[in-house]
């Protein structure tokens, strides 16, 4: 990568946090500032006014995108079952519903690169993966695109909240699987295999 290429990366600002099961978050702003200097923080009254009726809102929608699906919120048609289910088959279900949803998060990134990589992977792997296994592949689809980008492609390490010990923490293996895909050296007709056989497009 060339030095203004790596100089303009650096240039991002961070991505807001992930808080699976956090009541609260922070909203931080992400922007390319280029060569424009440190943003400007102060707000004027107005738009503090405008900001404590936003943030509410926000909260709320960042909260439900986030977290796990309820049973009790997807309409009983939908369930393919007139009869209601069991405790232990509604948390089936429902822990079956959270897979699909993050297997098709990862999917429809709308960056290329990132649903052949993530969206390859989880097609493979989501099924398998423990609860403690989901919240951390959940934590990290959670990020933003380009940040998911930057870490499969070593263009950035793997976030301290994210790491394991011994090294074997999922967006690790993410990374490990990553390096050694025939997706990294592949030519368009590959790509387009890949598409149809993960059901990419």
């Amino acid at each position: 990568m060339s030095a203004l290429l790596r100089s303009g990366a650096a240039r991002w600002s961070a991505a807001r946090p992930s808080p699976i099961g956090a009541g609260s978050f922070e909203i931080a702003a992400r922007c390319y500032r280029g060569d424009s200097g440190e943003a400007q923080t102060n707000l004027s009254e107005k738009e503090e006014k405008l900001l404590s009726i936003a943030r509410p809102k926000s909260e709320v929608i960042f909260e439900r995108h986030v977290r796990m699906p309820r049973l009790d919120e997807i309409p009983r048609g939908s369930l393919g079952s007139e009869a209601l289910p069991s405790e232990s088959e509604k948390e089936r279900m429902e822990l079956d519903v959270r897979k699909k949803r993050l297997v098709y998060r990862s999917k429809q990134r709308g960056w290329l690169e990132v649903d052949l990589l993530l969206g390859t992977w989880a097609h493979d792997h989501v099924d398998g993966l423990t609860v403690d296994e989901l919240d951390e592949y959940e934590a990290f689809v959670n990020l933003e695109t380009i940040d998911i980008y930057n870490v499969i492609t070593l263009r950035s390490d793997v976030p301290e909240d994210m790491k394991r010990e011994g090294g074997d923490g999922v967006v690790e293996r993410i990374q490990r699987w990553a390096i050694n895909s025939p997706l990294g050296k592949a030519s368009p007709e590959k790509y387009a295999s890949v598409k149809t056989e993960k059901n990419l497009i």
